[in-house]
């Protein structure tokens, strides 16, 4: 199958400084591990083998396609999702949710995946342009190499505790679940226990964005010691994306 190009990939309007592309640049990747570590490591707590270098890579790193979203005026990436195909997942042993879910009931044969991973915006530019260039670019990805489906792993920060993640679970589950045929059972479970916060609220601003755009969450959370999170494995069929909220995003990127 043929992969999805940076020209293809790119996208920016003349009024921002927003780019969007599949990079090979070492420099950019090596921006976007170091970004990586400044969201999960000193953001969220995560405990990753790569700290002392101040970055977060791990074996995927070297497989995988590389989305980001760089401000050319300052030559920074500031957004950022990684991707694995059906092909690139096999020359990885499987996709990065196996490590955490039971995907038996997930993955379909015949079928093309693809999963996004370890995606982030710079605290500094979250006032949703990133995000909507990051999603242009995946919805790009998806439409360019025919994806049937959208899958990975979003995580829910356990920075607070337990209470706030299990709230929005709780929400999640009301609203968001797939059908009970369409689940994945997590390694390790996440504790659940009463709580009164309103889950809906709390959602973080990227998990929010993934539902508006019609993604469904595959059942419970993996709980990740290491990342101090708690990850919802989320599942967009092609044929389910919110066109309509697509072109909000486009036209709200500048």
């Amino acid at each position: 199958m043929q992969q999805a190009t940076a020209s293809q990939q790119q996208t920016h309007t003349s009024e921002s400084p927003l780019v969007a592309r599949i990079t090979t640049d070492p420099a950019e990747i090596r921006q976007a591990l170091q970004l990586r570590y400044r969201v999960f490591a000193e953001g969220m707590g995560a405990q990753l083998p790569s700290a002392s270098e101040g970055i977060d890579k791990d074996a995927f790193d070297d497989i995988c396609l590389h989305l980001v979203v760089k401000d050319v005026h300052k030559d920074q990436v500031v957004g950022y999702s990684r991707i694995l195909t059906n092909e690139l997942a096999e020359q990885a042993g499987g996709f990065y949710s196996a490590t955490e879910f039971d995907l038996s009931n997930i993955l379909q044969s015949g079928k093309q995946y693809m999963e996004i991973g370890r995606t982030c915006v710079d605290p500094d530019y979250r006032s949703g342009a990133v995000i909507g260039l990051l999603w242009g670019g995946i919805a790009q990805f998806m439409s360019a190499n025919d994806m049937d489906y959208l899958m990975g792993c979003a995580s829910i920060s356990l920075a607070d505790g337990y209470s706030r993640a299990i709230a929005i679970i709780d929400y999640l589950r009301e609203k968001h679940f797939t059908s009970n045929t369409m689940r994945a059972e997590p390694k390790v479970h996440m504790p659940r226990t009463e709580v009164e916060l309103d889950g809906k609220s709390l959602v973080p601003p990227l998990l929010k964005a993934y539902l508006r755009i019609g993604v469904k969450v595959c059942g419970e959370p993996f709980l990740d010691k290491d990342f101090n999170v708690c990850d919802a494995l989320i599942l967009l069929g092609k044929d389910d994306i919110n066109q309509r909220y697509l072109r909000h995003f486009a036209k709200n990127e500048g």
